[in-house]
C-alpha cells in the first residue's frame, strides 16, 4: 500500500468516524478551536508584555507592581480560558473514540448472529474474537486525536500567516518544517502499514489458539500434551512478539524525528531572527512573537503526528472489522441439513438420523423408545455424550443461541402459552415479524380460523397458560410461533397430538408443500401424518431399528407394523 492510498484510506476512515458521531467530534474540535485562538492569541500577548511591560521595567530598573499586576492577570485569563478548550477537547475525544467503539462492536456482533453456520465455520472463533476487540480499538485510535489535529492544521495555518506577517523570511523557516513532516510519515508508513497488518492478523492467530486451548483443556491433559500445546502458543505469541517489536523500532525513530522538528525550527527561527534584527528588519517584539508562535507549533505537529502515525494501524484494524460488517448470508435459502451422526445419549445407542433439506423424516416407535430423546437432542435441548449433531455440516456446540434459534425451532408436545395476546405469544417480541407474517403463520398452523373468531383477534388475551384454548388450539398457536421466525428445520416433538387427526394431517401437508418450507423431523403417532414422510425412522430399545419409506417398512419391519396396528386401534377407540 503506498502512502498516497494510505492516507486516502485514513482520510474516509476519518470521516467516516465524523460522520458518525458529529456532535461529539464538534465538543472536541470546539475545545480545541478554543485553544487553536487563545494560543495564537497568547503569542502576541507574550510578545506586547515582554516588550511593552518587562523591556521598559528592566531598562528604568524600577518595577511597576500595578502594571506588571494586570499583564499577568490577562496572561493568566487566557490560560484559565485554555484550560476549558483543553477540557472540552479530551473530554469530547474520549467519548467520541469510546462511542465509535462500542457503536462498532455491537455492529459486529450483530452481524456474527446473523450470518449463517457456514460462515462461522470458515473464520475461527479467535479470529471473530480478535474483529471485535483488537481491531475494533485499532481502527478507532484516530479518533482521540482527530480533532485535536483538524484543529492544529488551522493552528499552523495561522501560526505561519502570523510568521510571515512578523517576516517573510521566518516564514519560510515555518514553511520548511511541513514537507520535513511528509518526508517522515512517507517513509514511515512504508515500513509500519504492511507491519500492523500482520500484527492484526497474528494478534487473530493467538486468540484463535487460545481459545482452542481452552475449549481442548481436558483432552490436552488426558493425552498429556501440556508441554506440546505450550510450545505451540509459545511459537505463536513469538511471532507476535516480533511484530510487535519491529513496529517499535520503527516509531522508535518516527517519534523523535517527529518531536526534534519543531524544536529544530525554534532554533532556525532564533537564528534568522537574530541576523533579520541586526539588519533592523525586526525588533525584541516581533522576534519574541516570532520566537513563540514557532514554540506553538510544537504540539500541533505532534498532533499531526499523532495522527498519522495512528492511520496505519487504524486502517488495518478497520479493514478487518469491515470485512466482517461486510459479510454477507450467500447461504442458499430454504431448509437446513441437520444429521444426527453416531449419538448416544441415556437409553440411546448410536443413533444416526440425517434430515436431508426439504425432506420431511418421521420418527416412530413404542414408548419408551428415544423418540422424544431425539428430538431433544436435535433441538440442542440435550448435549450427546458421544457423537455429534450437526446442521448444515456445522456442530450446534459450537452456534451461538440467537444462530441456532435462527436456523431450528422446536415445539413440543406440551406447548407453553404465555397470559398475553394472541400477536405477543406469537412474535415473542422478535423484531421483523408484522401482523401479515402472524396471519401466515396462524394458517400454515390451521389456527387463523379460530383466532379470527376470537372476540379482538391478534389482541385477544389467552388466559394464563392459555386457558382459554383448548389443547389443540393451544399446540397450533405454539406452531405458529415457532412458524413465524421462519426456520429452516423444524423438529416437531408430537406437537399435534391434541389435535384431531385430520386437521394434524392437514398441518403437516400444508408444511410440507410450503414454498421454501422447512426440513422436518416428526415425532408421530398417526398412519396419516406417518404415511406424509419421505422417511421414516424406526426406533425400538434405544437404536434404529430401520429406515425407509412408509410402504417399505410395512413389508419388511414387523415391528413396525404391529406398532401402527396399535395406533390405530387407539385411534378408533
Amino acid at each position: 500500500m503506498t502512502t498516497r492510498d494510505l492516507i486516502a484510506r485514513g482520510s474516509r476512515l476519518c470521516g467516516r468516524m465524523i460522520r458518525s458521531e458529529p456532535r461529539l467530534f464538534l465538543v472536541s474540535l470546539g475545545g480545541a478551536g478554543l485553544v487553536v485562538v487563545l494560543s495564537i492569541g497568547s503569542a502576541f500577548a507574550v510578545g506586547a508584555v515582554v516588550a511593552d511591560v518587562v523591556a521598559p521595567m528592566l531598562d528604568r530598573g524600577q518595577v511597576d507592581a500595578g502594571l506588571l499586576a494586570g499583564a499577568a492577570a490577562i496572561l493568566l485569563g487566557l490560560s484559565a480560558l485554555k484550560v476549558v478548550g483543553i477540557f472540552s477537547r479530551r473530554l469530547g475525544a474520549v467519548y467520541l473514540q469510546q462511542s465509535l467503539q462500542a457503536r462498532q462492536r455491537k455492529g459486529i456482533v450483530r452481524k456474527y448472529l446473523s450470518l449463517p453456520p457456514a460462515w462461522h465455520r470458515e473464520n475461527p472463533t479467535g479470529a471473530l474474537l480478535s474483529n471485535a476487540s483488537s481491531d475494533v480499538d485499532a481502527a478507532a485510535s484516530p479518533a482521540g486525536s482527530l480533532a485535536y489535529a483538524v484543529a492544529t492544521v488551522f493552528l499552523l495555518a495561522g501560526a505561519l500567516t502570523a510568521l510571515f506577517a512578523v517576516d517573510w523570511t521566518l516564514g519560510l523557516v515555518g514553511l520548511v518544517v511541513f514537507p520535513g513532516l511528509v518526508a517522515v510519515f512517507a517513509a514511515y508508513s512504508r515500513r509500519v502499514a504492511p507491519r500492523y497488518r500482520l500484527a492484526q492478523s497474528l494478534r487473530a492467530q493467538v486468540t484463535a489458539l487460545a481459545h482452542e486451548s481452552f475449549d481442548g483443556a481436558l483432552t490436552v491433559k488426558v493425552m498429556g500434551r501440556a508441554d506440546h500445546q505450550t510450545a505451540r502458543f509459545a511459537g505463536q505469541v513469538g511471532e507476535l512478539r516480533h511484530a510487535l517489536v519491529a513496529i517499535g523500532r520503527t516509531r522508535a525513530w518516527h517519534d523523535p524525528v517527529i518531536d526534534a522538528l519543531p524544536q529544530v525550527g525554534t532554533v532556525a527561527v532564533l537564528v534568522v531572527g537574530a541576523w533579520r534584527c541586526e539588519q533592523g528588519a525586526l525588533d525584541l517584539s516581533d522576534l519574541t512573537s516570532a520566537a513563540f508562535l514557532f514554540a506553538l507549533m510544537d504540539m500541533p505537529i505532534r498532533a499531526i503526528g499523532w495522527l498519522l502515525g495512528a492511520l496505519p494501524r487504524a486502517v488495518a484494524g478497520a479493514e478487518l472489522a469491515d470485512r466482517v460488517l461486510a459479510a454477507v448470508d450467500d447461504s442458499p435459502p430454504g431448509p437446513a441439513e441437520l444429521h444426527l451422526r453416531q449419538v448416544s445419549v441415556r437409553s440411546l445407542r448410536e443413533v444416526s438420523v440425517r434430515i436431508a433439506p426439504g425432506r420431511v423424516v418421521a420418527l416412530v416407535g413404542p414408548t419408551g423408545s428415544g423418540k422424544s430423546t431425539v428430538a431433544a437432542l436435535a433441538a440442542r435441548l440435550l448435549p450427546p455424550e458421544s457423537g455429534t449433531v450437526l446442521v448444515d455440516g456445522v456442530d450446534v456446540r459450537e452456534l451461538t443461541a440467537a444462530a441456532f434459534a435462527a436456523a431450528v425451532a422446536y415445539v413440543p408436545q406440551v406447548p407453553f402459552v404465555f397470559a398475553d395476546s394472541v400477536r405477543a405469544n406469537v412474535t415473542l417480541g422478535r423484531p421483523g415479524i408484522d401482523d401479515d407474517a402472524i396471519w401466515r403463520a396462524l394458517a400454515v398452523a390451521r389456527a387463523d380460523d379460530f383466532v379470527r373468531l376470537l372476540p379482538q383477534g391478534l389482541d385477544s388475551g389467552l388466559g394464563e397458560r392459555g386457558a382459554a384454548l383448548s389443547g389443540g388450539q393451544r399446540q397450533r398457536i405454539a406452531l405458529a410461533r415457532a412458524l413465524a421466525g421462519g426456520p429452516r428445520l423444524l423438529v416437531l416433538d408430537d406437537a399435534t397430538s391434541a389435535v384431531d387427526p385430520v386437521v394434524e394431517a392437514a398441518v403437516v401437508a400444508g408444511l410440507r408443500s410450503a414454498p421454501g418450507g422447512p426440513a422436518m423431523l416428526v415425532v408421530a403417532t398417526r398412519r396419516p401424518t406417518i404415511a406424509l414422510a419421505d422417511e421414516v425412522v424406526y426406533l425400538d430399545q434405544g437404536r434404529v431399528a430401520a429406515t425407509g419409506a412408509h410402504h417399505e417398512l410395512m413389508r419388511s419391519a414387523p415391528g413396525y407394523r404391529e406398532l401402527l396396528a396399535a395406533y390405530d386401534r387407539q385411534v378408533a377407540a
